[in-house]
């Protein structure tokens, strides 16, 4: 699976899951853009990142060439114009997208549905629906523009599925759950342009928000009981493998699925309240 020369555009706030990912991506090859919003969690991130592949690459290359970075100013709105010129400086800066990892995403607190915020209810649909859609959007006509096609990977979690209902992420789950659907329409729509969708729906891992609702003895306990895998999702490694694979063009056959990365935890039985 060699994915050298791949060029591909990772949307990120800043989290662990997009560090890892963005992080494998360049030292399997990759030359990536990171475009998310202008926050310190994503600032601090982007720096961390190109400090990490300096080191790993060597000084005898080109670091800024291999991982650069764009700001998307999100703050209060998620216009189209904004995120089309996002997307258009990074299709300048690598010459084109092949590849689209999109995680920006905001989970928001955890919060009873009946006193969420109406603010808080629109960023969330925001920052997880409609920025998705955008980017989708915007990188997508490039790719058809150009006949080149290319791959959307994204990522979502069990929270959006059926066997994923947590309590306090109505709002959130039901984002997710929007973007899985958004990925197999797309993949029926965009098919014709050699454009391929998947999404990613990753298991539980320990600085997600409901998990950190409750104590870690609680958490190890748990964990036992809800992930056939008896652990939760290791953010530098389990995503990895089926990311790369999806950049990758030995999966030129792959379009329209949600695939889950989650330790087996979406094959448990759905019960009416929380595992936890």
């Amino acid at each position: 699976m060699s994915l050298s020369g791949k060029r591909v555009l990772l949307t990120s706030n800043g989290d662990e899951v997009s560090f890892n990912l963005a992080l494998n991506l360049v030292k399997n090859g990759c030359r990536l853009v990171v475009a998310g919003n202008g926050t310190q969690l994503f600032r601090n991130a982007a720096e961390s990142l190109v400090s990490c592949v300096a080191v790993d690459e060597g000084s005898d290359r080109k670091t800024e060439k291999v991982v650069q970075v764009v700001e998307m100013d999100l703050n209060g709105n998620a216009s189209e114009a904004i995120v089309d010129e996002a997307v258009d400086r990074a299709w300048h800066l690598l010459g084109q997208i092949d590849a689209l990892v999109n995680c920006y995403a905001y989970e928001g607190d955890i919060t009873p549905p009946l006193d969420l915020k109406e603010e808080e209810l629109d960023k969330i649909l925001r920052d997880n629906l409609k920025v998705t859609w955008l980017v989708c959007k915007a990188a997508g006509k490039r790719m058809r523009d150009y006949g080149i096609g290319g791959s959307f990977i994204l990522l979502t979690s069990i929270i959006g599925t059926e066997r994923g209902l947590y309590p306090g992420s109505a709002a959130y789950g039901s984002c997710l759950a929007g973007v899985n659907h958004l990925s197999r329409a797309l993949a029926m729509e965009l098919g014709k342009y050699k454009i391929r969708v998947n999404a990613v729906a990753r298991g539980l891992h320990k600085s997600d928000a409901f998990i950190k609702t409750v104590s870690e003895e609680k958490q190890q306990k748990s964990v036992k009981d809800i992930v056939p895998l008896q652990r939760w999702l290791d953010v530098k490694n389990d995503l990895t493998s089926m990311v790369l694979y999806l950049v990758s063009d030995d999966s030129s056959f792959t379009t329209g699925i949600v695939i889950f990365v989650d330790g087996g935890q979406s094959i448990v039985r759905p019960r009416m309240r929380s595992y936890m």
